[in-house]
């Protein structure tokens, strides 16, 4: 099934209409007319167009027709609003079969429907829920008052069994009505439903026994939608109510357009005038009907008229429909939702049980000899009893055919209101259409005068009109132009066609109500610019702001903390250089907590016997006597080797545990008057084991930094990784993201790189042009070959310290170890621009030029100068030296500051 694809519709201004619960914004899509109020958009110079505030997607409420929208048949609409998807209706077309009279869900996702509402029980307004609720992914909730769900089943039961035998590809079946059935909830009309915060309420529509109009309100904006309803009260039902509340979208019926009803009376005699003139003719009168709703008003009818015409009462009225008769129970149980006039009969007898009225089971119960009366359904005359009957009777001119109601473009009905000389029965065949056809409208259907006055008590700021033919809904939309005018109140009027969306536009105020301690406060002495401290509680669109001590008091909340916990992982990065880029980046903000090693109280145990590695007692397990094995033995290495500075500065090298004793422990020696490296030492334990061979055993605790008081970064054990602990809130996350960010560059950034790299003897880059007394720093290491040097050497280095203690010697070792330094700065800082931006060069004197988006920095470590003509650019730049700087040389970064600051 394929669905209309969508339209655009252009915006147009409104004047603001007075201030109401809501103040409506533009709509953004045309409202209907030829001009002024209702008219075409504004030009590109509109301010509408260009000065327009940006529109939230939350403010916006969207209503589209997938049935019903310049059409009569398959009522489906789709409201959306904050969030929420609300169906309203979900009928089937009475003009086609199968599939093809389904809605046009093709153009929802059915699982992001939360409920529907279905205003009654007719086929064109609930006939495809069935199919919704299990032949989809629907998983909302379905209302519609006690009357029609106690009907619903029954109808539907009738329209699966009629069209299970006309059409191949039937939607469902009894099992899935049954299913569907026992879904729907059923609602008392003026109850006040809420559901995830849509507050709906059901109101007498007068259209027939059960039926509703809905008042919904999503986030303080109230939709009313009247499916079908009436104003007239007739011998059973009362007349639609009006809701009281501010409605600020109205989603009206236009089945009538611009016509007028007769008066009730004039009908009512125009309609026993005309059966009696088909009876006493000798004819057969059929009156195709719903098998509810019209039924029993013009049952009440013609009993009464027999009743007072007793020349007639030879003449059988037959009522064919089994399933009405097993309705009628319902309309006798729900008999106080009538009017008075029934109510009071009822006090005296059951006016549904009918003197003169025959209820006809089928055909083979027929006698069909003289005249008689003959109700029958369906009312469009598509299939089943009426179909089959109006073959029979067609040709005969005696007969007469009264329709009573509306019929639907494309119905067998429609085509017999234009006068047609034949028709085509359901087996093909022509058949001469000779009988006399009237039609009087019982419709409880509102006409224009009606509608309109309806409208009016409403008052809506925004008017959709549905379930009307495309004609008669544009001769009511241009009529109600025409009536108000340019009235700046006036509604304005949209008449969507199927699956073409209506967004309009509501911003409503929002603002959160004090409840408890807070309420009391501001209460007592509410101060203009009073800071008022709580928790903001949003619940179904509304706000309130309590105290976190009332959490618990006023929402189902509970007040608690969330610890987050990130590990990043580290290759080769000291504990040291990771203090040294926090205290970096929040200088004024680390605090630096030092480790604080464990503490043992060793109560040796049975089977444990204890031991020393590097200075603290230890114990180890031994095997039990009784197991034949002799117990393991622990080495422990010489006080040398504690006291080695290879020795981790995280505490004490772990002891080598042997396996047996065939494989006895080396400590390590040192050889040639060098200590030879220890190896690797174990990662001390930060965690209080449950070892059974302690007694009292407090955990070390290992060295963290803690940044603003908030985060918190520690060492690993494994020291492959480290620990950033936050309570979280949005502050907190926002900082504890900027300390990842750091963390997670501590490895890559070139003054690490700096740091943890051997100074080599020469220079990656070529500075041949550069003015410099020996370009790369001297290595504090000296190899063995330095070590063997010749006796010889030793006058001369006397010698050259000697020169060097003149004053002018000591100027120019002074300014050497200067171009030293600046050569090293400008090698780390050609290094960093070159991996951080794209354009850097250095000029013939060793200037190093930066260049980004066309703007151009000059740095000259020697001269210690930066030009930019970008004074943002000049000051980003000037950071990245003062940074690099502080790695490379500290003494060089004290001139550079001193001629900057």
């Amino acid at each position: 099934m394929t669905g209309p694809s969508g339209t655009t519709i252009n915006p147009s201004y409104n004047a603001p209409r007075a201030p109401g619960p809501h103040q409506p914004g533009p709509s953004l899509l045309r409202p209907a007319g030829p001009g002024g109020r209702h008219g075409a958009p504004p030009g590109p110079g509109s301010p509408m167009m260009h000065n327009a505030p940006r529109i939230r997607a939350d403010e916006m409420m969207h209503f589209t027709p997938l049935g019903a929208g310049s059409e009569v048949g398959r009522s489906c609409h789709i409201l959306k609003f904050k969030g929420k998807t609300i169906m309203l209706d979900c009928g089937a077309h009475p003009a086609y079969n199968g599939l093809g009279a389904l809605p046009f869900f093709d153009e929802i996702d059915p699982e992001t429907v939360d409920l529907v509402l279905i205003t009654h029980f007719h086929i064109d307004h609930c006939a495809s829920l069935p199919y919704l609720m299990e032949k989809t992914m629907f998983k909302g909730r379905v209302f519609m008052t006690h009357p029609t769900k106690a009907i619903f089943k029954w109808m539907m039961s009738d329209y699966v069994r009629v069209s299970a035998s006309s059409a191949d590809d039937m939607p469902y079946d009894e099992h899935d009505l049954q299913n569907a059935y026992d879904r729907i909830e059923a609602i008392d009309f003026h109850q006040v439903v809420e559901v995830e915060g849509v507050r709906f309420t059901a109101y007498n529509a007068g259209h027939v026994l059960g039926a509703a109009m809905f008042l919904i309100e999503v986030a303080g904006v109230r939709v009313l939608y009247t499916g079908d309803y009436s104003r007239e009260e007739d011998r059973h039902l009362m007349s639609a109510e009006q809701p009281r509340d501010q409605v600020d979208v109205l989603v009206c019926e236009s089945t009538y357009g611009v016509q007028n009803h007769t008066p009730r009376a004039e009908r009512e005699a125009l309609f026993t005038s005309l059966v009696h003139q088909i009876v006493s003719r000798g004819g057969r009168c059929l009156i195709p009907i719903f098998a509810l709703g019209r039924a029993q008003e013009l049952l009440l009818i013609l009993e009464e008229y027999w009743a007072e015409h007793p020349e007639l009462q030879h003449v059988p009225i037959y009522y064919a429909s089994n399933l009405a008769r097993k309705c009628m129970a319902v309309y006798e149980t729900y008999v106080n939702m009538m009017n008075q006039r029934i109510r009071k009969q009822f006090a005296q007898k059951n006016p549904f049980k009918f003197q003169h009225v025959s209820y006809l089971k089928n055909m083979a119960s027929f006698d069909d000899v003289g005249p008689c009366v003959m109700m029958a359904s369906p009312a469009m005359l598509q299939s089943g009893l009426s179909r089959e009957l109006l073959e029979l009777w067609c040709p005969d001119r005696k007969n007469g055919l009264i329709i009573p109601g509306y019929v639907v473009e494309g119905t067998l009905g429609k085509h017999i209101l234009s006068q047609p000389t034949e028709i085509t029965s359901s087996s093909g065949s022509k058949l001469p259409m000779r009988c006399t056809i009237d039609y009087i409208s019982f419709s409880a259907h509102v006409d224009f005068a009606q509608n309109r006055e309806f409208i009016e008590l409403i008052n809506p700021t925004h008017l959709i009109l549905v379930h009307g033919e495309t004609n008669m809904m544009t001769r009511l939309r241009n009529a109600l132009q025409s009536v108000w005018g340019d009235r700046e109140d006036a509604a304005r009027i949209y008449s969507p066609k199927n699956a073409e969306s209506v967004a309009l536009h509501f911003k409503g105020e929002k603002y959160a109500k004090a409840l408890g301690e807070l309420a009391a406060t501001i209460a007592d002495a509410p101060v203009p610019g009073q800071v008022v401290q709580g928790l903001v509680v949003g619940k179904d669109f509304n706000y309130h702001l309590v105290s976190v001590n009332e959490l618990r008091e006023f929402t189902d909340l509970r007040a608690a903390v969330v610890h987050q916990r990130q590990y990043v992982p580290l290759e080769s990065a000291t504990w040291d250089l990771v203090v040294w880029h926090l205290e970096l980046v929040y200088p004024e903000w680390t605090k630096v907590i030092p480790a604080v090693p464990a503490a043992e109280e060793v109560e040796p145990k049975e089977g444990f016997e204890p031991s020393v590695a590097n200075g603290a007692e230890a114990t180890k397990p031994t095997k039990s006597a009784e197991d034949g094995e002799s117990p393991a033995r622990v080495a422990t290495p010489d006080k040398s080797d504690a006291d080695s500075p290879e020795k981790s500065a995280n505490g004490p090298t772990t002891p080598t545990k042997l396996e047996s004793d065939d494989k006895p422990a080396t400590p390590t020696k040192a050889e040639s008057g060098v200590k030879s490296p220890s190896p690797a030492p174990a990662p001390a334990k930060t965690d209080s084991v449950d070892n059974p061979a302690s007694g009292t055993a407090t955990p070390a605790k290992p060295a963290s930094v803690v940044v603003c008081d908030v985060v918190r970064v520690t060492m690993a054990a494994n020291r492959r990784e480290l620990i950033v602990e936050w309570d979280g809130n949005p502050v907190n996350d926002v900082l504890a993201d900027s300390v990842l960010a750091v963390l997670l560059h501590v490895e890559s950034s070139p003054a690490s790189v700096k740091m943890t790299t051997p100074a080599p003897g020469k220079c990656g880059h070529n500075h041949a042009h550069h003015r410099h007394h020996d370009h790369g720093p001297k290595d504090a290491k000296m190899d063995e070959a330095d070590s063997e040097k010749p006796d010889d050497a030793a006058p001369m280095q006397e010698m050259a310290d000697l020169e060097l203690t003149t004053p002018s010697a000591l100027k120019l070792q002074e300014f050497h170890e200067f171009v030293d330094l600046a050569n090293q700065v400008r090698c780390d800082l050609m290094e960093y621009f070159t991996l951080t931006y794209d354009q850097v060069e250095e000029d013939e004197n060793g200037v190093i030029i930066v260049s980004l988006d066309g703007m151009e920095c000059r740095i000259d470590p020697l001269e210690l100068t930066i030009e930019c003509e970008n004074d943002l650019f000049k000051q980003r730049m000037q950071d990245i030296v003062e940074r690099i700087g502080m790695v490379s040389s500290a003494t060089w970064l004290e001139k550079w500051v001193g001629k900057h600051v």
